[in-house]
């Protein structure tokens, strides 16, 4: 049992840390391009129509790839980065722009839930595009914002152990290597607890984000 335990440490923040450091550069990556895609929709502050339609595009073929299959793509981009193909620091490169689509999805579509109503009585006031996006669009839209970043965690976190096919390291390969290959159910039976339990603890902080959130402005 101890050496059980043991082998489950270091997969474990393995996971953890992929998980984390994708969800921050898929932020870093995906906000912008979210954000971009919400403004220049028609009727938006800033309506492009070939912009968006380009950037649009763009994001739905990303996002059609298999995770798999843009982890293997990615490989010589993963090289170039970190020096390696395989193991937890290249996984952080694919899955980072892996989630990176889905972010930028995630954040356009929460984005225009914001009421036009607000948003043209901000102009009225005189402000500018830009105070309409970080004072208004972007304040008002956190809780879905929040919503969507903590279905994209889970997201990663099921990315995280498919890579583990491929050598991504983490709870994923410990699964595949010793509870697969090895036949040792106990090993996987442990590996797919912990990977549950992060799930739901990562839903459980989200909901109560979303709830303060939604109490502080006197909606619950």
């Amino acid at each position: 049992m101890f050496n059980t335990l043991q082998m489950l440490i270091e997969p474990t923040l393995e996971t953890i840390c992929m998980t984390i450091v994708s969800t921050i550069f898929a932020l870093i990556l995906g906000f912008p391009v979210g954000t971009l895609l919400c403004v220049t929709s028609a009727g938006n502050l800033i309506p492009n129509a070939t912009l968006n339609s380009v950037l649009g595009r763009v994001v739905n073929v990303l996002r059609s790839f298999p995770f798999i299959i843009l982890m293997i793509v990615i490989f010589p981009l993963s090289r170039l980065i970190v020096g390696t193909s395989i193991g937890t620091a290249a996984t952080i490169v694919s899955l980072s722009f892996a989630a990176t689509p889905f972010i930028a999805r995630i954040i356009e579509s929460a984005l225009k839930e914001t009421s036009s109503e607000l948003i043209q009585a901000a102009k009225a006031m005189g402000s500018t595009n830009a105070q309409i996006v970080f004072k208004v669009i972007i304040p008002e839209s956190c809780p879905a914002i929040v919503s969507g970043i903590t279905l994209m965690i889970i997201t990663i976190i099921g990315y995280s152990a498919m890579a583990g096919a491929i050598g991504g390291g983490g709870l994923g390969d410990l699964a595949i290597r010793y509870g697969y290959q090895r036949f040792r159910m106990d090993i996987m039976i442990w590996a797919v607890s912990i990977i549950v339990i992060m799930v739901e603890l990562v839903q459980f902080l989200g909901d109560k984000i979303v709830d303060k959130i939604m109490i502080k402005r006197g909606m619950r």
